[in-house]
């Protein structure tokens, strides 16, 4: 049988879209352990850009420790594959303006493009040759004026089955936000029988992801 490349692969779970369910803690999918955490990042525009800038560009995840390797695809698949859907202040869908409007790859200032809806990606953990490969795929992004983010599932060979996502939001008295929201459980049998050496993995890169956008401001 042909080895399909990582773009081919379906996401090895069913609720797809359901961490951006406000009451995932109440009401995960089930058979599912849900997570959430929201921390303060810091207030004031330049925070606001910079943490909205490296969430859309993997950066949660580089300065995590992962390294991140995303796959070739076609552009046919990511094209309005999962396009998101942005809204303005009186709550009327529009373009988003930041990520992927018509399937065209958008950069930051920095020159990094702004990751998409349909991305697929391997990230990496460990170093050399010595690693774990983690594959995921991007399967929504938020793009509005003052909240943006995104979330990803699993593919097959992540020792999880799940989502997780990144939100970043401003509120009306400048302060920034991180919301981490996840759902997950061992992928097979095997991880189930470590399943609590994951979830103590799963619980040290959240507080990992909750550092991550601490770095400083030019």
């Amino acid at each position: 049988m042909r080895h399909r490349d990582a773009w081919e692969l379906p996401v090895s779970y069913g609720a797809v879209g359901a961490t951006r369910d406000d009451d995932l803690l109440r009401h995960p999918p089930t058979g599912f352990h849900p997570i959430e955490r929201r921390v303060r990042l810091g207030s004031g525009d330049a925070r606001w850009e910079y943490a909205w800038h490296q969430t859309l560009t993997w950066g949660i995840q580089k300065n995590s420790g992962f390294r991140v390797e995303l796959q070739e695809t076609p552009a046919a698949v990511t094209d309005f594959t999962y396009t998101p859907v942005a809204f303005d202040e009186d709550g009327v869908a529009v373009t988003p303006a930041t990520t992927d409007a018509g399937g065209d790859t958008v950069f930051s200032a920095d020159g990094e493009a702004f990751l998409r809806s349909g991305d697929t990606a391997h990230l990496l953990l460990g170093l050399n040759k010595l690693h774990f490969t983690i594959p995921v795929r991007v399967v929504y992004v938020i793009d509005e004026p003052n909240r943006k983010g995104f979330g990803y599932g699993t593919l097959e060979g992540h020792p999880e089955s799940g989502e997780e996502a990144w939100v970043i939001d401003r509120t009306e008295d400048g302060a920034v936000w991180l919301t981490i929201r996840a759902f997950s459980r061992p992928s097979r049998w095997y991880w189930w029988a470590v399943s609590p050496a994951l979830f103590l993995l799963q619980w040290v890169f959240t507080r990992r992801y909750e550092r991550a956008l601490a770095g400083p401001i030019d």
